[in-house]
């Protein structure tokens, strides 16, 4: 006899069924006899009384006291007002220690934010498994609360006696990269050697990536080297731990290593290499990854072709940035808002708007990010109506609420045209909370406009949001040196001091020959430093005949002018570009990217010795771009 042949509505059928065998954990013995049939192959009848047998067979398991009908609604709860429903339902059939159900329940009433309830329910369960334990370990990981995490994982093993598998150790990782705790993320390595884990290539793919965002750049390699059968994963993993703690030039020839092993980059390896290149201004290393996307067939790949605009934009490149963007048929609002915030944070607000219209008029909508960018632009360039025209049409015209970055934007601009009281009034009417940007933007106008009452209000507020950001005691201490005020000055150095608090020390990088080099302030680690030096000593000599004073008011130290104008002679920038102009050919601008704001004297002295020499020089800070050019800046002296 012929086998009958399964239909489309029978194959629904059976998966209906094995969905209900598998979810309530039926054995498969335990089956009926033509269940066996169906999944060994042997139905020996017709596909009619089949469909009817398989249908008959999962309302009697669905309606069944262990799997009542509504369990099938789960996932489909919507708020966690659904969520509260079906457990009474669940408390209501009896199934309330059914562990399935109870640890979906988890799940979900932490998906909609009731940490709480998920937590007093899983307390709640009798017979906790490992997955019940996953699945509370998981919500807390989410959160990013590495205490918790870590509480319930000694709990489950010390008191409860159930170990760990991969699929827990994989969830712990990501909170110890996320909040650095490389402390823990260790105890997790000694664990996963004790109890034999590292063949499970997940767990230690996990591990590398946690050493690589803790900036364990060494631990990530050794654990690397040690995988036998590394597959992709690990390659971009190691990669990622190179290119991110600065390392380019090692992600690179990791990159290279793993072509010649056979393996073939993903959009994650070269996305991963695209947005350290952008972020080191590496635009020789940019270059190269595009020649290799374009041999590769990645060109059409959006995310790919949307980093690669990022890449020339945050290497001073904007016209390599607006012709990969051209070279994109369709491209979508991230595209659009990529080419967007490169003219945004060089200062070209005019252009920017141009792309917004364009962009608007080509059907792609604009979102909070897009928004973010061109507030962003009219605050570079101090368009004050056109801040306010789109702050005000984001939501009565595209129907995007204001967040706190955009009213972070709109207190920038007012803050730079001088209007400090119109901007607190902004803030004092925000329909949220101000954060640590939408304060940092107003300390920001209190330095430039020297305004230290309000100044130091401010400060006050931002210490008490976050008193472990050195930035605003570095701002405050800033103004007060600039006013002659060296006894408050020295007073918030102290409360630094007694908060364990450091100034994160200032870097710059410069690209030359697709090597990336860094300076720090008095840097000799160069092995052509006395060359650069005597460049530099050459170059304060120039600028001073041509008007340079050296702004010593900005040297948070109370030492006689001499010695304050040598310190600030050896700033970083000043000595990135004086190696700039060592190898750089004439008439190639120097770029150079800084790890935080360009310091005044720096900004000043820049001018001068684009003037002097005839060079372009472009400085990327943490705010945005300089480009210097016969003695001006692009910023407008604002920043």
């Amino acid at each position: 006899m012929m086998k009958a042949r399964t239909t489309p509505p029978l194959q629904s059928c059976l998966l209906h069924v094995l969905s209900c065998v598998s979810r309530n954990s039926y054995n498969f013995y335990r089956q009926p006899a033509f269940l066996y049939n169906i999944l060994t192959g042997r139905n020996l009848c017709t596909t009619a009384i089949l469909t009817q047998q398989c249908s008959a067979f999962s309302r009697n398991l669905t309606h069944s006291p262990i799997f009542p009908p509504f369990h099938f609604t789960v996932t489909s709860c919507s708020t966690v007002s659904d969520v509260h429903k079906f457990h009474s339902q669940m408390i209501k059939h009896g199934n309330y220690s059914d562990g399935f159900i109870g640890n979906r329940l988890v799940t979900m009433y932490a998906k909609f934010g009731s940490v709480d309830s998920a937590l007093k329910l899983f307390e709640e369960i009798p017979d906790k498994d490992l997955i019940s334990w996953n699945s509370i370990i998981v919500v807390f990981a989410q959160r990013r609360d590495v205490k918790k995490c870590f509480t319930l994982f000694s709990k489950m093993r010390s008191e409860m006696g159930v170990e760990p598998n991969e699929v827990t150790l994989i969830s712990l990782l990501p909170v110890c990269i996320n909040m650095r705790a490389s402390t823990e993320g260790k105890s997790i390595h000694c664990y996963v050697l004790k109890f034999g884990f590292l063949s499970e290539i997940k767990v230690v793919n996990s591990l590398v990536n946690m050493y690589g965002k803790c900036q364990c750049v060494n631990a990530a390699c050794e654990l690397f080297n040690t995988i036998s059968f590394k597959n992709l994963v690990s390659w971009n993993s190691m990669i990622a731990a190179y290119s991110q703690n600065g390392f380019l030039e090692d992600g690179i020839n990791l990159f290279n290593s793993m072509r010649r092993v056979g393996f073939r980059p993903d959009r994650a390896t070269i996305v991963t290499l695209l947005q350290v290149c952008a972020e080191l201004a590496a635009e020789k290393q940019g270059k190269a990854m595009h020649g290799y996307i374009l041999s590769s067939g990645f060109s059409s790949d959006m995310p790919i072709a949307t980093a690669l605009i990022r890449v020339y934009a945050k290497s001073g490149r904007l016209d390599a940035s607006y012709e990969a963007f051209s070279e994109i048929s369709y491209p979508d609002k991230i595209a659009w808002t990529a080419i967007l915030a490169g003219y945004a944070i060089h200062g070209y607000a005019r252009k920017a708007i141009k792309v917004f219209d364009l962009m608007v008029k080509n059907g792609a909508k604009p979102d909070h990010v897009t928004f973010t960018h061109i507030l962003s632009a009219c605050s570079h360039s101090g368009l004050i109506e056109e801040g306010k025209h789109y702050f005000q049409s984001m939501s009565k015209v595209y129907g995007v609420e204001p967040d706190v970055d955009h009213y972070s934007c709109m207190v920038d601009l007012l803050g730079r045209l001088g209007r400090l009281d119109e901007a607190r009034k902004l803030i004092e009417a925000m329909p949220m909370e101000p954060n640590l940007g939408v304060w940092g933007a107003l300390i920001g106008a209190c330095r430039v406009h020297h305004n230290i009452k309000l100044g130091k209000e401010i400060a006050e507020k931002l210490f008490m949001l976050d008193p472990t950001d050195t930035r605003n005691y570095i701002m405050l201490s800033n103004m007060y040196s600039a006013s002659g005020l060296w006894r408050e000055a020295s007073k918030v150095r102290v409360l630094m001091k007694e908060r364990g608090l450091k100034k994160d020390p200032g870097c710059s990088f410069i690209e030359h020959r697709g090597k990336v080099y860094r300076f720090v302030v008095g840097d000799r680690s160069h092995p052509e430093s006395n060359d650069i030096h005597w460049k530099l000593d050459e170059l304060i000599t120039k600028i001073q005949k041509a008007g340079y004073v050296p702004s010593t008011d900005l040297v948070l130290h109370d030492v006689d002018e001499e010695m304050k104008a040598d310190m600030i002679s050896k700033h970083s920038e000043k000595i990135a570009i004086a190696f700039g102009l060592l190898v750089t050919n004439h008439g190639r601008p120097i770029t150079i990217t800084k790890n935080l704001r360009i310091c005044g004297d720096c900004h000043n002295a820049a001018k001068f010795i684009s003037l002097v020499e005839k060079c372009k020089i472009i400085i990327r800070d943490s705010k945005r771009f300089h480009h210097f050019v016969h003695g001006v800046c692009s910023c407008g002296d604002y920043w």
